[in-house]
């Protein structure tokens, strides 16, 4: 299958030889903003993807079309990732603004990077250097917002899951702060409610795929992982200049830099790592926007330190929702690693029978499961792609876990006692995980404060 995946993408490729970036139309009615973008493949397929940004009392700063022009210009530079996968052409041609050879190389290395997965489960090899030339067709240059922000209001995006939640609670009483949701689903939504914002309150942005790209899967085009949390972090810098925040604190880990497949440093989570931040960063700050602070709150810690301070809110425990699977039942599928882990990593914190409460059942009794019980683990070569802890700290919550059941173990913990892994860990120093705080972040002393007390 994978042979066949390469097969079919040196022949898409040589088919479909360009991507073109035409531009993008914006729309104004009473009640939403609206972002219609402009891509084809080779002349022969057109996508129109839109954002539809809802009006609010929430956003204060209403900027003019041309002030908004370089963040929508930028959102399609990340949106078009997704479109172009379909047949990887050789060459993208931008065409609605002029971007620098400084710019060209930094998109190169998101694209390249950001699609590592894509390339890896299909068994593409190719480089940075060689996977895509992108040119210019456009001598119109972009300017920068005189976007300046008195007050120090933070933007939290919120997805549904743990670790938004912690970010939320730990912000709310310390700043004004402003839950942004791109694409809301009942857990986002009643995270918010129960976190005391009302509907109002949220920023709140819609993104449509559009359908063609579906029917190019259907036939037989490429498909897969993509950017997705380099989206986010466009469209957010958005929401933030429309509501006058300072402050964007996102939620990413350090266990997000760990990489899925270690031989070749593919990382499912290459949008949610420290470089990734690094690098946007300073480019929002050159090519956007400098009075926009984008950064991870959770930074210096580990899934297994977010973990347990999210085991601190059990409002939350019968609303928030981690699962890809289940997002649009709004439920935990118990089929899936992602399942697993969370299962996991909140073992050691949440009683047996609470957990079972949140998910439906015990998901170490679960044979099925075994496969990515191992992937998890280490066991295996590559762990699952999904956004999961590291190999250490998950064997380290499965061992807490079995010390804290002890008698009568469900099926996975019984397997995992029979591993050489579990001696192995039973002699592991706890602090490295327990204790564990990264000094590679962006959080200022007030916002550093705030997590350190917490903790």
């Amino acid at each position: 299958m994978v042979k066949d995946n390469y097969k079919k993408y040196k022949q898409l490729r040589n088919k479909y030889i360009f991507f073109t970036y035409e531009g993008y139309s914006i729309s104004e009615t009473q009640d939403s903003l609206e972002v219609v973008y402009n891509f084809n493949l080779a002349d022969r397929f057109h996508f129109f993807p839109s954002l539809k940004i809802l009006k609010k009392s929430i956003i204060k700063n209403q900027l003019a079309f041309s002030e908004i022009e370089n963040f929508i210009f930028n959102i399609g530079l990340i949106e078009l990732i997704s479109y172009w996968k379909a047949a990887c052409p050789p060459k993208i041609i931008i065409k609605p603004f002029r971007l620098s050879e400084e710019q060209i190389a930094w998109w190169k290395k998101i694209y390249f990077k950001g699609l590592g997965e894509f390339f890896y489960v299909n068994s593409i090899k190719c480089s940075v250097d060689d996977f895509v030339e992108i040119v210019v067709d456009s001598e119109k240059e972009t300017c920068n917002a005189e976007y300046k922000v008195e007050e120090q209001k933070v933007l939290i995006p919120v997805g549904g899951g743990k670790d938004s939640i912690v970010t939320l609670e730990l912000l709310k009483e310390r700043f004004q702060t402003i839950p942004f949701i791109l694409n809301p689903r009942p857990a986002s939504i009643n995270t918010i409610k129960v976190a005391g914002f009302k509907e109002d309150e949220l920023m709140e942005i819609q993104r449509t795929i559009h359908p063609q790209l579906l029917e190019l899967n259907d036939k037989g085009f490429l498909n897969g992982h993509t950017p997705f949390s380099a989206l986010l972090a466009f469209v957010s810098i958005l929401a933030a200049a429309l509501t006058g925040s300072r402050h964007i604190a996102l939620s990413n880990e350090v266990s997000a830099n760990e990489p899925t497949e270690m031989a070749t440093g593919v990382n499912h989570q290459y949008s949610k790592s420290f470089e990734f931040e690094k690098d946007f960063r300073e480019y929002v700050s050159k090519f956007i926007t400098p009075d926009i602070n984008y950064f991870s709150f959770l930074r210096p810690l580990n899934e297994y330190g977010i973990a347990r301070l999210f085991s601190g809110f059990p409002e939350y425990f019968s609303v928030f929702k981690s699962c890809n699977i289940g997002s649009k039942t709004d439920s935990w599928c118990c089929k899936c690693p992602k399942c697993l882990f969370v299962f996991i990593i909140l073992s050691p914190f949440i009683d047996k029978d609470e957990l079972i409460k949140v998910f439906g059942k015990d998901i170490f009794q679960e044979p099925d499961l075994l496969k990515y019980f191992d992937e998890l683990i280490g066991k295996s070569i590559v762990k699952p792609f999904e956004c999961v802890g590291t190999i250490d700290e998950v064997n380290f919550a499965v061992m807490e876990t079995i010390k804290k059941r002890r008698h009568h173990l469900p099926y996975l913990l019984e397997y995992y006692k029979s591993l050489p892994e579990y001696g192995k860990y039973q002699n592991f120093e706890e602090k490295r995980i327990t204790q564990f705080f990264e000094e590679n972040h962006f959080l200022n002393k007030e916002f550093l404060d705030i997590l350190k007390s917490a903790l």
